[in-house]
């Protein structure tokens, strides 16, 4: 097995003492960051995977999420090192009524990894939250809101509407959990949807280039 793939097992099975150490040899080894993430990210999809089949519980994904954390330190500095500069700011959240905050936690974390600089508002968020955070904060890029329920489906519709409705211009706005479709989010007026935290970093820079185009 190769070092970089010794990165992803161990990843997947929560060696958050392992996998730090793991990074910094592939590395030294001449493997760029960015591929060295993206391997990261394909473990905690199979992560994702067997969570939602049932094949393992909160804790073990937990243990993962913190392992994978521990590889991104290491990353960090190589992701946005020299000639990289920041994607802006990302305000994340969960909305009003939800105190779900673990697939949260694990796009945050992944936003964080690409270059983006994460403001957490944590759970339960009124949309008015959203919106003085958007004031509150420089290069606010890209607003992400996550409902893990049904029951607060209405809640993450009115937050993006709130946002889309507001005097503020300039960022995107980017929903997931659960519940969520992508015919959802469409409906609701969101500019992005992603189902998974894995997929929600490349979703995230895609989002922001649009701006950059527009």
């Amino acid at each position: 097995m190769s070092k970089i793939q010794e990165v992803k097992v161990n990843v997947e099975e929560g060696k958050t003492k392992i996998v730090p150490s793991l990074v910094q040899e592939v590395l030294d080894e001449g493997e760029k960051a960015e591929d060295i993430l993206e391997v990261m990210i394909k473990a905690m999809n199979v992560v994702g995977d067997r969570f939602s089949a049932g094949e393992i519980f909160v804790p073990e994904m937990l243990l993962a999420a913190k392992a994978m954390a521990s590889g991104v330190e290491i990353l960090k500095p190589h992701l946005t090192g020299e000639g990289s500069s920041s994607l802006g700011t990302c305000i994340i959240g969960t909305v009003l009524g939800d105190l779900h905050d673990i697939g949260k936690n694990l796009v945050a974390m992944m936003i964080e990894s690409v270059g983006f600089n994460v403001i957490d508002l944590g759970v339960d968020v009124p949309k008015e939250k959203f919106i003085d955070a958007v004031k509150e904060n420089d290069d606010v890029k890209l607003v992400a809101c996550s409902a893990l329920l049904t029951t607060t489906m209405p809640a993450l519709k009115e937050t993006v509407k709130a946002l889309k409705e507001s005097d503020l211009t300039g960022f995107k706005v980017i929903v997931g959990g659960a519940p969520i479709t992508n015919e959802f989010a469409m409906e609701i007026g969101a500019d992005g949807y992603s189902s998974d935290a894995g997929s929600a970093a490349t979703k995230a820079k895609e989002l922001v280039k649009e701006l950059a185009i527009a």
